[in-house]
């Protein structure tokens, strides 16, 4: 029996050690299989947030991400792919000046980025740093650090992200990030309403920001869990359908 005990406490041990001595890589492939998001790159995407129409298709390697919605009488779709931006008024190509291009192609993207997340953290531009694990409600998560090259990283390139994976599970949980447009800022989103769809794991969130614009980044964990957080808006997909494609 003692034998027994022994056996399996080094069964354990080996578990634990192997699982602190992950890379920050191989947490996010985990967490792409965990979630399910190994799957987004065959599939279309549709959902709606805050009375807009999203569409993502995107099938071996190639995408199209894009938004629909009704500004007075006219239908706009905003439409990003492989090819570029394209905005279209009742379903006539408009003429978008570049500096409108490059915020509608942000807006668009932004949105679609965070709809599937962990996807995408494994693009070329993406630079992944492990911090240290912590308990967040009683539960154990690594922490992931996003960081992005500008070769390929787009106009943001300089915001920094960092995902909250469960020890356990590897879900992707919570995230925080901080940004430079609009006079820059940072938020904190807390992971509500899981609900798995075809095999693809989607998450709402609420949204904060920071009381005192000193707290770091990194620090955003500990601030939300000694309520140092103000809450701004609540991130709801709805009406989400998921196909797998060939």
């Amino acid at each position: 029996m003692r034998n027994f005990l022994f056996i399996a406490l080094l069964v354990f041990a080996s578990c634990n050690q192997k699982n602190s001595s992950l890379t920050a890589q191989q947490i996010i492939d985990k967490a792409m299989i965990a979630t399910g998001a190994d799957k987004v790159s065959n599939a279309k995407i549709a959902f709606d947030f805050r009375n807009i129409n999203y569409i993502a298709i995107r099938n071996a390697g190639s995408f199209k991400l894009s938004r629909i919605f009704k500004e007075d009488s006219v239908l706009i779709k905003d439409e990003l792919s492989n090819m570029g931006f394209k905005r279209f008024k009742n379903n006539q190509l408009s003429n978008t000046i570049d500096s409108m291009a490059v915020k509608y192609t942000s807006s668009v993207n932004s949105v679609h980025y965070f709809s599937v997340l962990p996807y995408g953290l494994n693009d070329k531009a993406v630079k992944k740093k492990l911090l240290e694990d912590v308990v967040i409600k009683g539960e154990a998560y690594y922490k992931v650090q996003i960081s992005f090259s500008e070769d390929g990283g787009g106009e943001d390139f300089e915001d920094v992200f960092i995902y909250w994976i469960g020890k356990e599970d590897f879900k992707m949980d919570y995230l925080a990030y901080s940004y430079h447009t609009d006079g820059g800022g940072k938020r904190f989103r807390e992971p509500k309403n899981e609900r798995i769809v075809n095999g693809i794991r989607f998450l709402d969130y609420n949204n904060y920001k920071t009381k005192n614009t000193s707290t770091k980044l990194k620090n955003l964990d500990k601030a939300f869990e000694n309520n140092e957080l103000i809450k701004l808006s609540e991130i709801n997909l709805e009406n989400v359908t998921v196909t797998l494609l060939d």
